[in-house]
């Protein structure tokens, strides 16, 4: 791939033509397979990655639970990688991509720089740190205020309205690594909700009403 067709890649939001040229000079695109890990808890980072397309979860992981963080989507970076990056920190939290996905990686070394000489580096930075934040406090929200339940039929109503589907493909290990819970309080409030006609449980995916 050329020059040009890589420079359409990047996202259009990093305006300056000089920084454009920078990015690729000294970053590279790559590929990744789902369930490939890219960053985990306790690594160094000496890049940071830019999802072009795909997803990435992240998430942190304590004995036999896993605590989503959140999901970096396309045009976007991790929030956790970043301060990482930033501030010569190991990695506090693990990214795992959730699909096939593209990736720009670039030393973490020219964060710092790039802040100081592109403006649309910096604004991407800011914005970084501050919709992160939102999101973060609205999750804490939810598993400080809401009660589990809840939060299963909020993440299941997202999932069906994203997917465009009322079949929902996740196991009950799965679904609760997504809420932070155990798979037997998942099991027990998806077969409540059976009883109580809202859903019907099969194997593998859940088929909501």
């Amino acid at each position: 791939m050329n020059t040009i067709d890589n420079l359409a890649k990047l996202p259009s939001r990093f305006s300056e033509s000089a920084l454009r040229e920078e990015m690729l000079t000294h970053g590279k695109f790559i590929t990744v397979n789902k369930d490939d890990t890219i960053v985990r808890e306790g690594q160094y980072l000496d890049f940071l990655p830019i999802v072009i397309k795909g997803e990435i979860r992240v998430f942190q992981q304590k004995e036999d639970r896993e605590i989503l963080l959140y999901y970096v989507r396309e045009g976007q970076t991790c929030m956790m990688s970043l301060s990482a990056a930033y501030f010569s920190n190991t990695s506090t939290s693990y990214g795992v991509a959730t699909e096939p996905s593209e990736l720009f990686v670039f030393p973490a070394r020219l964060v710092n720089e790039w802040q100081l000489k592109y403006p649309s580096w910096n604004a991407f930075l800011i914005q970084t740190f501050r919709s992160r934040y939102d999101e973060l406090l609205g999750s804490f929200e939810s598993v400080a205020f809401d009660p589990i339940d809840k939060r299963v039929l909020t993440y299941l109503a997202n999932r069906a309205k994203k997917e465009n589907t009322q079949k929902i493909t996740i196991s009950h290990q799965q679904l609760a690594y997504e809420l932070g819970t155990t798979r037997v309080v998942i099991s027990r409030i998806l077969k409540a909700f059976e009883q109580h006609g809202k859903l019907k449980l099969f194997r593998g995916y859940i088929q909501l009403k």
